[in-house]
């Protein structure tokens, strides 16, 4: 999978998570960036994330995570 075919996914996941089909993530974007990005949204994010690529995170993995292009640096981590 490549880079931008993650952030295609990402953006769909972020946009059911979040119930806005205007959002649209990128390397940089943080919980500051996005309305209702709060700590019980990230965790209903985080289990969005593990379903779509079918993976799971640790919590040291998701508090390391300070953006969504750690996040993809992650995931893509575990898919290969």
């Amino acid at each position: 999978m490549t880079r931008k075919e993650l952030f295609e996914k990402l953006n769909a996941v972020f946009r059911d998570v979040f119930d806005d089909e205007e959002i649209t993530v990128n390397e940089e974007t943080t919980s500051k960036d996005i309305d209702g990005w709060d700590s019980l949204e990230h965790i209903n994010l985080i289990m969005a994330i593990e379903d779509e690529f079918g993976i799971s995170f640790n919590i040291g993995e998701v508090t390391t995570m300070k953006n969504v292009g750690a996040m993809a640096d992650k995931i893509l981590d575990k898919i290969k």
